[in-house]
């Protein structure tokens, strides 16, 4: 029987509102700071912080380095986070408004320079440090920055003409020490103080389907994220058995979303972070034998590789509790065989975007696994629709449409890009994500896949994801990926790219009978190419533009 509340009828299972046709959360309230208040990501992080270590048994250490042996303490960070902050803003005028461009490898510094700029109110703007020369071009005159980041190895890449300070340089460590532990760290009275209202991040969208944006998000859009990780990741710990500290292991690039929100998490909460500056499968796993590590945030792909590979057996994992997996949805059988190998292990599924803070949906606790390929529940902060892409019609559980997503983590709109704002973004602040998902019953989210990477084949439509986690489970299979491939009496048909498992010489007639075997006939694989690696995106999601533009050029050897 449906609930009622102040505005609608909400059916207290799926936490759809009959009247305005819109999902709500069906998780616990957090409490946010008022709007009002001044206040930055910094100072919210940090008050989370204060807050947990004085609880905390562990020894204070923050990062790890598992290559080097090198730890960074907390006390180490916060001081020289602060002593960063009063350095750039003495020696280089720093302040709210300003845009910091940065293009460096994840280091232990990068985190501090983060804190450090957000704290003074500058925008940070960090991109990948492998990408070319092209793209940091556009990236640069998306956001018009005042001040550049990089290194030694990556400053070459930026406009000569732009202020550049280099994080491998004695000058910079410099700035990190002005200041002694026993030190009080105040700004000067010219600083102005930050609004929740101010821009404090732009970031770039994976550009998987189009031309790059850069997302700006407020500090107010990340201190509901935070607010609600923070919250969310501490009844996990109480609900999945780990120690009383747990750490975690993260290889995630630190200028994507879901590699920021990992390490800001783990501040508020004081938790240690065994940090990988690059991913290495063997590293990582003599670094969960090494240092006892609890939880691992990974894309789909490495969960397909500690399934497939024989690496698993030489190190003791038995130390893991959860791998926090987002970028892309995860197969069934992938997740069913996952479960096999490594029984003392949660796949706890999560969904989310850069436009959105990166929190959409997310699973707290074990018996949130039992729905096969489900993200989870809507978080706290979020609401949704499921609106029919033709009519625009809201639609009920059970039913796919486009999702959309409403909340105080909504981004402010993309930089420079007044249209593509307008089109993502409408008048009552929904983001239209481009994702073809539907709710259960019972609220649970199931992402199908992007709108605009399903295969048009005559009149069916055919979502890639589905074929490529069939694929992924064969065991001759390392890895694929599906693409609409031009026909002229189809449309478009499916064509799968196939990594094969070292030591198996898997056919394509063999690839296809596999599939034929699972699905309709509209859902076939007509088309195979075999290469060496699947490309994607830092966040793991499969960059199909890439490989449509090979298979339409021929080209697949390269790949």
């Amino acid at each position: 029987m449906a609930g009622t509340n102040s505005n609608c009828l909400i059916d207290p299972n799926s936490g759809f509102c009959s009247k305005t046709k819109t999902f709500r959360s069906l998780r616990p309230t957090v409490s946010l700071p008022p709007p009002s208040q001044r206040l930055s990501i910094t100072q919210f992080i940090l008050s989370l912080h204060q807050s947990t270590s004085v609880t905390t048994t562990n020894t204070n250490t923050f990062l790890i380095d598992p290559v080097i042996g090198q730890r960074l303490t907390y006390a180490d960070f916060v001081r020289q986070t602060n002593s960063l902050a009063f350095s750039l803003h003495k020696h280089y005028s720093l302040s709210k408004y300003d845009v910091a461009f940065i293009l460096s490898p994840s280091s232990f510094k990068i985190p501090i320079l983060y804190f450090s700029l957000l704290s003074l109110g500058v925008v940070i703007s960090p991109v990948n440090p492998l990408g070319s020369n092209s793209e940091i071009s556009r990236q640069v005159h998306l956001s018009r920055p005042s001040i550049a980041f990089a290194t030694s190895h990556t400053s070459h890449k930026l406009p000569p003409n732009l202020t550049t300070v280099l994080i491998d340089s004695p000058d910079f460590l410099s700035l990190l020490s002005t200041h002694t532990a026993n030190d009080v760290v105040t700004l000067p009275n010219s600083t102005p103080p930050v609004n929740q209202s101010d821009s404090a991040a732009l970031l770039y969208s994976s550009g998987t389907t189009g031309r790059v944006k850069g997302v700006l998000l407020t500090h107010r859009n990340l201190i509901a994220v935070i607010a609600t990780l923070f919250h969310f990741e501490s009844e996990t710990n109480q609900t999945v058995q780990q120690p009383s500290h747990p750490i975690w292991l993260s290889t995630l690039p630190l200028f994507h979303i879901f590699g920021f929100l990992i390490i800001s998490t783990a501040v508020a909460l004081s938790e240690t972070v065994v940090f990988m500056e690059r991913f290495d499968f063997a590293t990582m796993l003599k670094a969960v034998e090494k240092y006892k590590v609890n939880k691992i945030p990974v894309s789909p792909p490495i969960i397909v590789a500690l399934v497939k590979s024989e690496l698993t057996k030489t190190y003791d994992l038995t130390s893991l509790r959860i791998l926090r997996c987002g970028g892309s949805p995860l197969g069934k059988e992938v997740a069913e065989k996952f479960k096999e190998k490594f029984p003392h292990v949660e796949i706890l599924q999560g969904f989310g975007l850069t436009e959105c803070g990166g929190v959409a949906a997310g699973m707290r606790e074990p018996n949130e696994t039992k729905r096969p390929g489900s993200v989870g529940l809507l978080y706290n902060i979020v609401e949704a629709r499921i609106v029919d892409p033709v009519t625009g019609e809201a639609l009920p559980p059970g039913q796919q449409g486009e999702l959309w997503l409403r909340g105080p983590n909504i981004m402010k709109g993309y930089s420079g890009d007044n249209k593509a704002t307008s089109d993502t973004l409408d008048s009552e602040g929904w983001l239209k994500t481009g994702d073809l998902c539907y709710f259960d019953s019972n609220g649970y989210l199931f992402i199908v896949d992007r709108l605009k990477e399903l295969i048009k084949y005559k009149a069916y439509q055919v979502p890639p994801a589905e074929l490529e986690h069939l694929l992924q489970s064969n065991p001759d299979i390392a890895d694929a990926a599906v693409i609409p491939y031009p026909n002229e009496e189809a449309g478009q048909i499916p064509m799968a790219f196939v990594v094969r498992k070292p030591g198996c010489g898997i056919t394509e007639a063999q690839v296809m009978d596999f599939i034929a075997k699972q699905v309709a006939p509209h859902k076939k694989i007509r088309r195979v190419a075999f290469i060496n690696s699947v490309p994607k995106s830092p966040a793991g999601k499969i960059l199909r533009r890439e490989l449509v533009s090979h298979a339409l050029s021929g080209n697949t050897s390269k790949l």
